[in-house]
């Protein structure tokens, strides 16, 4: 039953169970970890991509792309689409059952929150200050930076002078951690459209207590942005043969 399709989809549902459930962990109303603060979001969301990436790989997907920017990137460095649109929709659908599943854990929650703007923030990315056309360079750069180092991580000169590619999953995760301490605090690094906007439709149609819209008007940054920072890095790979 493995497959790549499959690897995709469970990966990046654990990705977002896990990455979504720590921004639930800290922002919703009488949960233990509450106000617990950026340096465990971003911490959680590293060890989420490393799930995530192993996950992927034992169900099917060797390269564990979780993230449709990376799909793209890498299909611009090695100049084949085929598969690109199918391990897009597992990683949207995904996504959004990872994030039916952090509603479902943390149900008591909701009720107990009166903040909605919070409760949005447990699904979908928010820019600090909204601005468009620095949001969108904000999520261009923060995965330009993801997809370009992941490259940089398993090219042949790295995994030839060490054990580069056995570490790959905690390589990437701590890179997912370095984004977000450097870079996330803009806009909350996306750098994923699945990741966004799978959430986000979650949150439009599950019904959880006391929340408000899912800021559509937003969305296409989170979409847009890291589709473009990604493709920039897999053009860049292909430059300069990494």
């Amino acid at each position: 039953m493995h497959s790549g399709w499959l690897g995709e989809f469970l990966g990046t549902m654990i990705l977002i169970l896990l990455g979504n459930g720590v921004v639930a962990g800290v922002l919703l109303k009488k949960s233990k970890a509450e106000a617990s603060g950026w340096m465990v979001i971003t911490a959680g969301w590293a060890f989420a991509v490393m799930c995530g990436v192993f996950t992927a790989i034992a169900c099917g997907s060797s390269g564990a792309h979780l993230n449709p920017a990376v799909t793209l990137g890498f299909a611009v460095r090695g100049g084949s689409f085929h598969d690109a649109l199918t391990f897009m929709s597992a990683q949207s659908l995904g996504a959004m059952a990872g994030a039916a599943l952090v509603w479902l854990h943390y149900f008591p929650h909701w009720k107990e929150t009166p903040d909605a703007d919070a409760k949005l923030a447990c699904f979908c990315t928010g820019p600090a200050i909204r601005s468009s056309l620095p949001n969108f360079l904000s999520e261009v750069i923060g995965t330009f930076v993801l997809v370009f180092v992941v490259g940089a991580i398993f090219s042949k000169p790295v995994s030839a002078s060490g054990p580069a590619s056995a570490l790959g999953p905690y390589l990437v995760g701590s890179l997912v951690w370095g984004i977000g301490l450097s870079l996330g605090g803009t806009t909350g690094y996306a750098i994923n459209p699945a990741r966004d906007f799978g959430p986000r439709l979650a949150h439009a149609i599950l019904p959880i207590a006391g929340k408000r819209g899912s800021d559509w008007g937003y969305a296409p940054i989170p979409i847009l942005g890291p589709l473009t920072g990604g493709a920039l890095a897999g053009l860049a790979l292909r430059l300069l043969q990494i």
